[in-house]
């Protein structure tokens, strides 16, 4: 089964990060029925992060993390999201075929407004990268948490769209994977 799964070099990892995320890519790597694929999300990442060299270096600081943690790169494959450059091309493919109203309905990016992060093109169309990131892989499954969800579902009526408007299966539509043991750490402020 293929495996997608990546983290956003948004700051330091904590312990969120391995409970939440890592510690289930390192089980997931470890299973050899699975190919995992888990990427450094620093496309994402440019919705809240301005500053180049911050970005490139908590880019690093992620992917050291990973291996430190125990994902193995002779196991799976680790990269950063924008190495692929097919990765923003499919985006925009998809972009193309994804009604406005799906993006609307966006609890994440409505969740994110609501905070006080100003929103632009880039946290609204989220969603439409995020497909990318596991369309272009061709992803079985993806481990995702309770709140990444709606993306998900997103992503497959993303694919079954841009399947119905090209007459053919080309894009495989990938399925959520919600491990039960998946901790929600909250932080002093009492979010995740």
């Amino acid at each position: 089964m293929r495996i997608l799964s990546g983290v956003q070099p948004t700051g330091n990892l904590h312990i969120g990060n391995y409970l939440g995320a890592i510690r289930q890519f390192v089980a997931l790597q470890n299973d050899s029925a699975n190919e995992g694929y888990f990427f450094v999300a620093d496309l994402h990442a440019m919705t809240t992060i301005r500053s180049g060299s911050e970005l490139r270096e908590n880019s690093f600081k992620v992917a050291a993390d990973y291996i430190a943690l125990g994902l193995d790169p002779k196991r799976s494959v680790l990269y950063r999201q924008s190495d692929v450059a097919e990765v923003p091309e499919l985006a925009w493919m998809l972009s193309t075929v994804t009604p406005m109203g799906l993006l609307q309905r966006g609890h994440s990016y409505k969740d994110k407004v609501s905070k006080g992060i100003t929103p632009n093109h880039g946290l609204f169309a989220y969603p439409v990268l995020m497909a990318a990131d596991i369309l272009i892989v061709r992803a079985d499954k993806v481990p995702v948490g309770r709140d990444q969800k709606q993306h998900l579902e997103m992503t497959r009526d993303i694919a079954a769209a841009f399947n119905q408007a090209y007459g053919e299966p080309i894009l495989k539509v990938p399925e959520e994977l919600i491990l039960p043991d998946v901790a929600v750490v909250p932080g002093i402020d009492g979010q995740k």
